[in-house]
């Protein structure tokens, strides 16, 4: 369960609670799905994600 709770229970905006539970379905930890969710609260975090995913993007398909 996502908690908004805080602390030791872990912490994801409410916001974001369907994108943590997509990247948990993709088997990823608690911990590194809420860095991930979290970070795209804010729009810029949104698109630094994006600018980052398509570099990656571009590497992969050189």
């Amino acid at each position: 369960m996502v908690s908004a709770k805080g602390g030791r229970a872990g912490f994801v905006y409410r916001t974001r609670w369907d994108t943590y539970r997509a990247l948990r379905r993709k088997g990823m930890s608690k911990s590194k799905a809420a860095r991930i969710s979290n970070e795209g609260v804010a729009r810029s975090g949104r698109s630094a994600m994006a600018r980052k995913a398509a570099r990656t993007r571009r590497r992969s398909n050189r």
